[in-house]
């Protein structure tokens, strides 16, 4: 078995055109292997992976692989299920840094990566171990800058610490 080692591959003939494919490291390696278009010599990033295989830079897909129909599919760009009793405590996230508890009912989710912009939608409910706690309740959310958005629960009129809030942001 023998071993073929290069720092750039380009799929394609057209020595200048946009047609080719080039999957390439950079000229200082850090753990990427990058795909770009044009020549070899000078290829315009597309998409890169890293170690775990995890697709970043370039352009972004408008549609997931499992996605059926010819609408776009999109997902969330963080999400999160907490606690938002006592000590408020994350059980699972995505691009989520942290919960700020902000009194009674009132909470700041912390993104770990930015949005792009404060057009995002935010979508956030509740739950409880007790009927009682959900009837008559809703849960309000905002984008508050691009780093965060801001999640109320309330029961009637009144803030409520919430035992499980989820949110989810799209953008």
């Amino acid at each position: 078995m023998s071993t073929v080692k290069s720092k750039k591959l380009q799929v394609g003939t057209d020595a200048t055109s946009s047609n080719n494919f080039t999957i390439y490291q950079p000229a200082t390696p850090d753990g990427t292997l990058r795909i770009g278009v044009g020549n070899a010599d000078s290829p315009t990033e597309v998409a890169r992976f890293d170690a775990t295989g995890m697709i970043s830079g370039g352009a972004t897909p408008d549609a997931l692989s499992t996605a059926s129909g010819s609408a776009p599919s999109y997902s969330a760009r963080a999400w999160v299920n907490f606690n938002g009793t006592g000590t408020v405590a994350i059980r699972s996230s995505g691009n989520v840094s942290s919960i700020t508890d902000n009194g009674t009912g009132y909470y700041t989710v912390n993104f770990a990566n930015a949005m792009p912009d404060s057009n995002f939608s935010t979508v956030a409910l509740h739950g409880a171990d007790t009927p009682n706690l959900i009837r008559d309740t809703f849960v309000t959310g905002r984008a508050t800058s691009l780093s965060d958005c801001y999640i109320s629960v309330f029961r009637l009129s009144n803030p409520l610490d919430s035992p499980y809030v989820q949110v989810a942001v799209f953008r």
